[in-house]
């Protein structure tokens, strides 16, 4: 019997020294505490603060991109009157062909620049964020897919 009381007590010590950690872990308010909360906004600050680095690396690239492509058709349209001023079917043929052979290389490097832009973009912010240390509910990363292909 003397070992059922030792093991009921340690039981019951072991209970209530459970149901007393989350005493401790609130205020008595039951609001969370001031430093908790200064801790979460200083995560979601920081978070907010990766996501404006990323969305304006985005928006410089998207602009850079639709400037070359506007360049492209540019020179395509020239290139392609200039074409239309041959005397020879072969020299007309040779010069559209020339005329779209550059603005598609033209419109590839842009997509391709906007690409890598936008992933490392995107990989930066993941990195940054990660390092916020805030929880997952406050990050847009779940709408990455999303973002517009640059096609």
């Amino acid at each position: 019997m003397n070992k059922n009381y030792s093991r009921i007590a340690l039981a019951s010590i072991a209970l209530a020294g459970m149901m007393a950690v989350p005493a401790f872990a609130e205020t008595t308010s039951g609001a969370p505490s001031t430093t908790a909360t200064a801790s979460v906004a200083t995560k979601i600050a920081c978070v907010g603060a990766a996501v404006n680095a990323r969305e304006t690396a985005i928006g410089t690239a998207v602009a850079a991109r639709e400037s070359a492509v506007t360049a492209a058709y540019t020179a395509r349209a020239t290139a392609l009157q200039q074409a239309y001023t041959e005397t020879t079917a072969a020299q007309v043929k040779a010069s559209v062909k020339t005329a779209w052979a550059n603005y598609s290389s033209g419109v590839k490097a842009a997509t391709k620049a906007w690409k890598t832009t936008q992933t490392s973009a995107w990989s930066t912010f993941r990195t940054t964020a990660r390092a916020c240390k805030a929880p997952a509910s406050i990050s847009d990363s779940a709408n990455a897919n999303l973002e517009t292909s640059g096609q």
